[in-house]
């Protein structure tokens, strides 16, 4: 028995001399042990939408091949992502990397002075930097400081309808106004909900609706001039108009009783349960969609834009949209964490990261080709529909946070029978109050 306690113990020490020689050997050789660092990032990849499912793996991928970074992810619904941001913004306690969205939010935050420039990152690599579409980095761009890169396309405003109980009904698909607001009518005498709308988030009817109802109404140039409160007023009479517009719908019954009260999760449920003709959603719906709703339904939904609006000043052959969210990086970052953080940016927002987003049924800003073989037939309709359709500016990516807390909840109460006049000189004060005018 002596002999086996001598034997433990002469390997115990044999071990750890052997150890201390491995240790000294790659001091010698010049190998340090690589520095552990701990990692955060937030994101809105929560759901089971085959763009979150395949961001989510992407993260997990990052931690298997890199065991010395201790990566620590939190996933917020897209609105509790937004308020939870603005919130550690003003205490500047931001994450280390972040999904932000261009244009307002991007501005606010370098202007807080929260944000590093990525510039001498993307430079690095000009094969990635230049195969981005044309001005995919405009809106993470100030003062030629490039702060994200986008990491998909958010066009926001696509009518996702059900031929089969358009032919079952007789109805007519629309590409008038005039023809939308008779489907909506016909649809609701057979007691079928026209368009089903969840707009618990109050987000969405701006976001996925009103965004293109007023540009159709206004023009683009109108909007960004009111934006910059620079010859254009929210109390102008085109954009009261475009209130109005979007009330109609609401009043000749376009939307399901208590809109207000459910998400846009349990609208695209509506959907795909055949208790509605369409739904207007953005596209990346389409990856929520394909996973999951039944075939029978899935098989018969085809994509297509609003339509047109008699005297409208806007492109009618355009969506809503911005080129997609970015990651920011914390200003606080250096060393050896921001070369993480960097490595990690890259395994998302590169060639690679791109490529497994389009393979998701989510659409890019980047050069790739699509594999129409191996895409779901929706998406490569929503694919081959964004090659001829333009995209103008979504209100929340331009107007202050401020107006844009005003604007949403202003379309609830607008949509629950509101004053328009009264919901324009809101959002006009909440503008030019944010810009000191």
């Amino acid at each position: 028995m002596k002999r086996i306690f001598k034997f433990a113990a002469l390997v115990s020490i044999l071990a750890m001399v052997l150890a201390g020689c491995g240790a000294n050997n790659a001091a010698n050789n010049g190998q340090a042990a690589p520095e552990k660092v701990k990692l955060t990032i937030w994101h809105n990849w929560t759901g089971q939408d085959a763009k979150a499912v395949t961001m989510r793996q992407l993260l997990d991928d990052f931690r298997a091949a890199h065991p010395e970074i201790e990566l620590e992810d939190e996933g917020l619904p897209t609105d509790g992502l937004k308020t939870r941001l603005r919130t550690v913004a003003a205490a500047n306690e931001m994450p280390d990397l972040f999904v932000m969205w261009p244009d307002a939010m991007t501005k606010e935050f370098v202007k807080g002075d929260l944000l590093q420039p990525i510039n001498e990152f993307i430079d690095s690599k000009p094969e990635w930097k230049d195969n981005f579409i044309p001005n995919a980095l405009d809106g993470f761009t100030v003062d030629g400081g490039i702060y994200a890169v986008p990491m998909n396309l958010a066009p926001t405003s696509f009518i996702y309808y059900n031929q089969a109980i358009f032919d079952e009904h007789g109805v007519k698909v629309p590409t008038t106004w005039a023809e939308l607001e008779t489907a909506i009518q016909q649809f609701n005498e057979k007691g079928v909900i026209p368009i089903a709308l969840g707009n618990k988030a109050n987000w969405v009817a701006q976001s996925t609706i009103f965004s293109a109802i007023a540009d159709r109404v206004t023009g683009t140039e109108w909007f960004l001039k009111a934006v910059e409160q620079d010859g254009a007023k929210f109390t102008d009479p085109e954009f009261i108009e475009a209130l109005k517009v979007l009330q109609n719908l609401g009043n000749i019954g376009a939307f399901q009783e208590g809109f207000n009260s459910i998400d846009e999760t349990q609208m695209m449920q509506l959907y795909s349960q055949g208790k509605s003709a369409m739904f207007i959603n953005g596209g990346w719906a389409l990856g929520n969609l394909v996973n999951n709703t039944p075939k029978e339904v899935l098989d018969h939904t085809h994509i297509t834009i609003l339509p047109a609006i008699e005297g409208g000043k806007g492109e009618p052959n355009s969506t809503s949209g911005v080129v997609g969210t970015g990651l920011g990086v914390s200003k606080k970052l250096t060393g050896a964490k921001k070369d993480a953080a960097m490595e990690l940016f890259y395994a998302l927002g590169g060639p690679e990261g791109q490529k497994a987003t389009l393979d998701s049924s989510t659409l890019v800003s980047y050069n790739i080709e699509l594999d129409t073989s191996k895409a779901h037939p929706l998406f490569v309709e929503l694919h081959e529909l964004m090659k001829s359709v333009k995209i103008h500016p979504v209100y929340d990516s331009k107007l202050s946070s401020a107006a844009v807390e005003v604007i949403n909840n202003g379309l609830q109460e607008l949509l629950m029978g509101g004053n328009p006049e009264d919901i324009a000189k809101k959002i006009q004060d909440a503008q030019a109050g944010a810009l000191g005018k």
